[in-house]
Formats: structure tokens, sequence, C-alpha cells
């Protein structure tokens, strides 16, 4: 019975057997696969002339802004009923093209402005926290230099 390997393996251990750092063998017991079964990938691979990695698709959340931009202007494009597969293709779902277009219908600057207004009242909260400790430490510093001054001149209480 003919065992099927995901296509990520596959790719994987051709990419090792190519580059020569292992033998084979090696390879082949590493990843569980039957040695003859490596070496007809490896020769496939030669014999077809394609690149060792296919292209990886890049994942939905990865994509710029443009290419999320392309890919909606295309979308709309393209029949209900034929969407589904034409996202297929792509490696997305339609809730990317749900959540993408709700993304660019909102203007930019109201959620960057609440965003930059929580920053700027952490940064006032963490001045004035600093700022206080500063003071603090200050304080600490003088009746410590105050506590050696007063030693020195009358000595030591713990004497008595």
């Amino acid at each position: 019975m003919a065992r099927h390997y995901p296509l990520q393996l596959r790719e994987k251990a051709v990419k090792k057997a190519l580059t020569g750092k292992a033998s084979k063998r090696q390879i082949a017991d590493e990843m569980g696969i039957n040695l003859s079964t490596l070496q007809r990938w490896v020769r496939e691979t030669r014999k077809s002339g394609e690149p060792v990695m296919a292209k990886q698709e890049k994942r939905p959340q990865d994509w710029t802004m443009e290419e999320r931009l392309n890919a909606l202007i295309e979308a709309s494009s393209i029949p209900e009923e034929e969407l589904g597969a034409w996202c297929r293709q792509k490696g997305l779902h339609t809730h990317h093209l749900e959540k993408w277009r709700k993304e660019l219908s909102q203007p930019q600057s109201n959620g960057q402005s609440s965003e930059v207004k929580e920053l700027k009242k952490e940064v006032n909260s963490l001045k004035k926290e600093l700022n206080r400790k500063n003071k603090a430490l200050a304080e600490t510093s003088a009746l410590l230099v105050l506590k050696k001054k007063a030693d020195a001149i009358w000595g030591d209480n713990e004497d008595v």
C-alpha cells in the first residue's frame, strides 16, 4: 500500500538530501521515510528541474496593505459562487476579506489617535512615578549624609 507524505516533509527531505550534509540513509531514518522513496523524490526533483522548495504561501496576516487591497479588488470582480475556490487558491478565507474590508473602511486616524492617547497617558504616569521615586531617593540620600555627619560629630549611639 502506497503511503502519502505531506508535501512539506517531502520538500524538507529532498532539500536535506541535495545539500549533501548527511547521507540519504541517515535522512530517511531521521525523518521516518523509506530510503527508496527518498531516492525517488530526489530523482524526480532533479529530472523536473524544479526548485527544491516550492514557494510557501504567505499567511494572510503577513500580507502587506497593498496586497490586501489588490486581493479585495480582485475578489470584488469574482462571482459569489466562485469566491470560495478563488480564496482557496490564494490561501485565504472569506473572513479575511471581510476583516480587510472593515479595516480599510474605518478611518485610520481614530484607531491611532486613541492608541496614541493611551500611550501618552502611560508615559505621563511613568514620568510622575519616576519623579516621585527620584525625590524619595534624594531625601534618603540627604538623611544618610546627615546621619553620617551626626555620627562623626557626636559618636555612635550604639555604644551607650
